[in-house]
């Protein structure tokens, strides 16, 4: 099954979070955290910048908790 690693480096830790899609209900796909599975979707596959930007957000709290 295809990923992607998405990786950002910070001043004081590196995080990443790899993102996969898979068949979700209704007959649609959908992109999610592979590692929470369905607990860690983000958002159909036809929503392309909406999942970029929880990406960014997941991201970020990883890298500063107090951000969320």
């Amino acid at each position: 099954m295809p990923m992607l690693w998405v990786y950002a480096r910070g001043p004081v830790r590196d995080v990443g979070v790899v993102v996969g899609v898979r068949a979700a209900p209704g007959g649609g796909v959908a992109y999610y955290e592979t590692e929470r599975g369905w607990a860690g979707y983000l958002l159909p596959c036809g929503e392309l910048e909406g999942a970029v930007e929880q990406v960014d957000l997941l991201l970020k709290h990883r890298m500063f908790p107090s951000t969320w």
